[in-house]
């Protein structure tokens, strides 16, 4: 039977995330008591404009209310989710919104930002940006997503009674399930073992999905515990037997010899145990991109039309941002000859600040982008090595430190082939073995046939030496079949594959998110919830 573990046992993208909502010191806008203040979440339509899509209940005559109405809401680690949070003094019957509710201040932020700090605390604003005096907004989350664990048994009996007249019973073991219903529904059946009333079952393997349908119920909890000290045993009761002799003790014993609880965590889990997601962003700077000033270049400037590396750029950047403290991105740059001698190089940084090549956001990497243009000669060839090899060895220190704190995400942009295949590929597998991702975005229109074989979707890929990747960090994606998607649909396509790779690197590593503290798939009494 299939216990459901694998490559795709990290689950879907798409996640449920439950958010808890109080204030503080609300403003007073009722003359002879104090507000009476409900919360508002909007999100933005399909037409952009924010819609009401729930409300909290209204607590009465406070200023620093705490709501027990908890929102529910999908969480898409590829999708900037924008959410805006309203709090009005409540003059409608019942709770209920109405036209002469008083506006005591809003906030908004992005699922994003709540998630990766689990609590967020924000200053109410009220129109014009005004602070409302001293009032705060808190918001909690906290992942509500079903666990995708599952339990490792094995199980032996002795003593059993024998059935058969020429030999001994041939037994197998039957496990159920008890539904909300109170019916019993068969989960597992062993194997028969031949004429053996002291049989031994091979130990086997079940989802926690068919199990207790993802949810640590109080039997498996009570198994758990069992195990734990000892007396994890059962006697087979014949109930014939039993009403007809009054010495009947049992027909056999069955004991349950090893429980392995395995938790498959999810990526969710890791960002809300405080994995942080580096990005670093290298932008091709070869000659076939054509010369920035001509506006038939991948590189020209318009100030009303954002080429595809822009386009690309802020689009990833917009989301990734939301999962690094302190909001840097690495911005470096490859294929140009730099001041002040312009010679070639394939790894500097396009602030010209090679003791700390880091921009405050995507806005501080488009800008220095922006600048840095005019600075360079646009030459190559198109080396990519050297810039995966760096990123490499920031992500290899980050990997001694034996803890999932921080993931390193490499977002490449450029208009053609690699020039260095063979370096590249050696780069890659290296790095399949560390906690980073590659993303290649191929801009223009050129023919990028010969980048499908970095992207391991149609095989693994090898080093010139024949050495296998690890894992596929690999994403590659031409810009052209995304030129009319809008941003949000860019940021999916591109970012996809992020998730699965972050639970991939972490599930091999046996590290678990860094709330937890036991490794990954721990097993029998110290592995219990």
């Amino acid at each position: 039977m299939s216990a459901g573990v694998g490559r795709g046992a990290a689950g879907p993208a798409v996640a449920k995330v439950e958010l808890r909502l109080s204030c503080r010191h609300l403003l007073d806008r009722d003359p002879l008591t104090k507000s009476d203040p409900s919360v508002a979440l909007l999100q933005p339509s399909a037409q952009g404009r924010w819609t009401q899509v729930g409300r909290t209940e209204v607590v009465r005559s406070s200023l620093n209310p705490v709501f027990s109405k908890v929102f529910t809401i999908d969480y898409c680690f590829e999708e900037v989710q924008r959410l805006r949070f309203e709090v009005y003094d409540t003059h409608g019957p019942s709770g209920l919104a109405c036209d002469e509710d008083d506006f005591l201040g809003g906030m908004e932020c992005t699922l994003g930002q709540i998630v990766a700090q689990k609590k967020v605390t924000r200053p109410l604003l009220l129109k014009l940006g005004r602070k409302a005096g001293k009032s705060t907004i808190t918001v909690i989350a906290e992942d509500i997503s079903r666990n995708n664990g599952y339990v490792e048994l094995s199980f032996q009996a002795s003593n059993l009674d024998d059935k058969d007249l020429f030999s001994k019973s041939d037994p197998f073991l039957e496990l159920f399930r008890a539904n909300q219903d109170g019916s019993e529904q068969l989960v597992y059946r062993t194997e028969v073992v031949k004429n053996n009333l002291s049989p031994v079952w091979e130990p086997f393997k079940l989802s926690l999905s068919s199990l207790c349908s993802c949810e640590e119920t109080r039997p498996l909890k009570e198994m758990q515990e069992a195990f734990a000290q000892g007396q994890a045993q059962w006697d087979c009761v014949n109930p014939k037997y039993q009403q007809k002799k009054r010495s009947y003790k049992n027909s056999g014993v069955v004991v349950l010899t090893d429980l392995k609880l395995h938790r498959v965590h999810s990526f969710l889990d890791y960002i809300m145990g405080g994995c942080q997601i580096h990005c670093t962003v290298a932008i091709d700077f070869t000659a076939s991109n054509g010369d920035p000033r001509n506006s038939c270049s991948l590189h020209h400037i318009n100030p009303y039309q954002p080429n595809e590396y822009l386009r690309a750029l802020v689009a990833v950047g917009e989301v990734c941002q939301d999962y690094d403290s302190d909001k840097r991105f690495s911005a470096l740059g490859f294929g140009a000859r730099i001041p002040p001698n312009y010679e070639v190089s394939h790894d500097f940084a396009i602030n010209f600040n090679p003791q700390d090549d880091e921009c405050e956001g995507i806005q501080g990497v488009v800008e220095a982008y922006q600048s840095c243009l005019p600075r360079v000669q646009l030459y190559g060839p198109t080396n990519v090595a050297p810039i995966i090899s760096k990123v490499a060895r920031m992500a290899a220190a980050e990997e001694l430190t034996g803890e999932a704190s921080k993931y390193y995400i490499l977002l490449i942009l450029t208009d053609g082939v690699v020039t260095d295949m063979a370096d590249t590929r050696e780069a890659i597998v290296r790095a399949s073995h560390l906690p980073m991702s590659i993303i290649i975005v191929g801009v223009g229109n050129a023919d990028f046939t010969d980048m499908q074989v970095l992207d391991g979707d149609d095989g693994v890929l090898r080093s010139p030496r024949g050495e296998p990747a690890l894992r596929d960090i690999v994403q590659f994606v031409p810009f052209r079949e995304l030129k009319n998607a809008s941003p949000v649909a860019l940021a999916k396509c591109v970012l996809a594959e992020v998730p699965r790779q972050v639970v991939e690197y972490y599930s091999h590593k046996e590290l678990p998110p860094r709330s937890l503290g036991t490794k990954v798939g721990e097993a029998g009494p110290s592995g219990a919830p």
